[in-house]
């Protein structure tokens, strides 16, 4: 069986960008909130392919993915939820980092 897949760009937008939601509508708050908590919640994998956007502002994959941290997962757990596809691997080990250090004071 397959792990479900989610393509940022055609799945949720084109231009993720902000942290919370007054920041605009493809902030990093309701991604978390729509794609990576229900995964983390019934431990289920999930493949995220994050080429196709316009970009991430660093305010949209923290709170993303470092987020999920704070919501009292582990950064264990969050970095073996998700299998990180792009041809970009500074973007995924960037996202890596936001999960390691999800929980050290801003």
């Amino acid at each position: 069986m397959t792990q479900p897949v989610i393509n940022v760009a055609r799945d949720f937008s084109k231009y993720p960008a902000g942290r919370y939601r007054e920041d605009g509508p493809a902030n990093g708050q309701l991604f978390r909130e729509k794609f990576l908590l229900p995964a983390l919640k019934v431990s289920k994998p999930l493949t995220i392919e994050l080429d196709g956007t316009r970009g991430y502002g660093s305010s949209f994959l923290e709170e993303a993915f470092g987020g999920a941290v704070r919501e009292g997962f582990p950064p264990a757990t969050v970095k073996s939820a998700f299998q990180l596809v792009s041809e970009d691997q500074s973007l995924v080990d960037e996202i890596h980092d936001y999960i390691e250090h999800g929980n050290d004071p801003e």
